[in-house]
């Protein structure tokens, strides 16, 4: 789907399907990145020449968006260690049902999950599934919410069994707890004209699609290296900037004089040669 390489979707089986995967990948895309009806994208595929009927794309939404958001869960870029997380009322069948989603604090999508409950259970469910593929947090931002707070400390009692001595720490600051409900807004605005879901797994996996489309709208997944250079200033939109041109340029003259870059070095390191040079300072002063 669009940045992520038809590679990295090899795992699914398209046996069967009456269409190319780049078809079916590229109607699946625009269904849930774009504010359009099934039998809108199916006008659209006609004028390209692609012939399909609009139950046909409900089918490939529902088969294949489930499979995609389980490989993008995965494959995503590493994120920030502080998670604003909050949920979302989403109707089904005219029923209320609730969107899990947590973020960190830079906006990056973490995990999601549509639960019919919210409680105690739902949120550790939910808090489980995200540490699987995100790793440990260092705090979780949250509402009042008690369910929620029931469920972080669920999880700190796990993961004390295992024998992790830190806990994760629980956050009530409302600047921070924002920025999931920003998010919630571009969600909201592309299920509102659907006028509501008819079946619970139909709603999940048309959320989980729209939600992988709005991962790689932020640039959450790295090109695949064998249909990319490896050079670093390459951009996934297939263009550079004017400070890669810049940057490009230096490269070029830097080769020419044989001159050589200025290895980056990590903040630890730098914390650790400070200490050492501190503690060579203080010996030779005795």
């Amino acid at each position: 789907m669009k940045h992520m390489e038809l590679g990295e979707l090899s795992v699914i089986s398209f046996k069967g399907a009456h269409f190319p995967k780049e078809v079916i990948l590229f109607a699946v895309f625009f269904y849930v990145r774009y504010t359009v009806s099934y039998r809108d994208l199916e006008e659209i595929l006609a004028e390209r020449g692609v012939q399909v009927d609009h139950a046909t794309l409900n089918r490939w939404v529902a088969k294949y968006s489930p499979l995609i958001a389980a490989n993008a869960r995965r494959r995503k870029a590493p994120t920030n260690r502080s998670w604003p997380m909050d949920e979302t009322y989403i109707k089904v069948k005219g029923e209320w049902v609730y969107l899990y989603r947590a973020v960190d604090k830079l906006g990056k999508t973490l995990d999601f999950m549509l639960s019919t409950r919210r409680n105690k259970a739902a949120a550790t469910k939910f808090f489980a599934r995200a540490l699987e593929v995100n790793g440990l947090p260092r705090k979780i931002v949250i509402d009042r919410s008690g369910a929620n707070t029931a469920g972080i400390s669920a999880v700190n009692r796990i993961l004390r069994s295992f024998g992790c001595p830190i806990p994760i720490e629980i956050v009530w600051i409302k600047y921070l707890y924002n920025m999931v409900e920003l998010v919630h807004r571009r969600i909201k605005k592309r299920i509102r004209p659907m006028l509501g879901f008819k079946f619970f797994v139909s709603a999940t996996a048309t959320l989980e699609g729209i939600e992988v489309a709005n991962m790689i709208r932020k640039g959450q997944f790295t090109p695949d290296s064998a249909r990319l250079p490896s050079s670093p200033l390459w951009r996934p939109n297939g263009r550079r900037s004017a400070a890669s041109t810049d940057q490009r340029i230096s490269l070029r003259q830097n080769r020419r004089t044989g001159a050589r870059r200025r290895p980056v070095v990590s903040a630890r390191t730098c914390r650790r040669r400070a200490g050492l040079s501190a503690a060579r300072a203080k010996g030779g002063a005795h």
